[in-house]
């Protein structure tokens, strides 16, 4: 079986309400940020590498009314903000070197990617990683498990996605990808092992 691993929420820890309000302690500024910051489409093209830190930083002010200077302090606290999940890199080095290839499938805009490849010493163990900003590519989109399907030669039926949301999942399983909802490490490995996967 391959396993598959999203980052954010799974392998990292991604608490977006947590660092809105370690910038904004305002809670009617946290509402703005969080309609025309992280839940407008630019988060999604930042994620896919077509939007840069900048642009983003600038056309987000203008939206929610606030300094650029502020808003520029929380796009820049995301990289750091993404910690790691001890007991998921536990589950992953546990697999590693066994009978079950490992790869990385993640939406990710290039700040966060360069930050957790600097700062963290694990990759080696993926046989891949796709990393939504460098195919230009994002999940719930098709294209992107077709491009992790093609590009590693994966059996869809062989191959299970873990991932926090299950709008991702959802759009996996349209391609025969088995799945796991991640709510905690051990909550995933006991369903990995259920699939055979130990």
């Amino acid at each position: 079986m391959n396993v598959v691993f999203d980052l954010g929420g799974v392998v990292f820890n991604w608490q977006p309400d947590a660092l809105i309000a370690s910038v904004f302690p305002d809670p009617a500024q946290q509402a703005l940020v969080h309609e025309h910051v992280l839940n407008h489409p630019d988060w999604a093209e930042l994620d896919r590498g077509t939007l840069d830190t900048t642009d983003a930083i600038t056309r987000g002010a203008l939206r929610c009314g606030l300094s650029e200077a502020r808003v520029g302090r929380l796009l820049h606290s995301v990289p750091a903000a993404l910690t790691p999940i001890e007991d998921t890199i536990a589950l992953i080095q546990s697999l590693a070197g066994g009978h079950h290839p490992l790869y990385v499938l993640s939406n990710m805009h290039d700040a966060a990617t360069a930050h957790l490849e600097a700062t963290n010493d694990f990759w080696p163990v993926f046989e891949g990683c796709v990393f939504s900003c460098r195919v230009k590519l994002i999940k719930p989109e098709p294209g992107i498990y077709r491009h992790l399907l093609e590009t590693y030669d994966l059996n869809p039926t062989e191959t299970v996605f873990i991932d926090d949301k299950a709008i991702n999942l959802d759009a996996a399983s349209q391609f025969g990808i088995r799945t796991i909802q991640f709510a905690d490490a051990g909550q995933c490995r006991t369903e990995l092992n259920a699939m055979g996967v130990n």
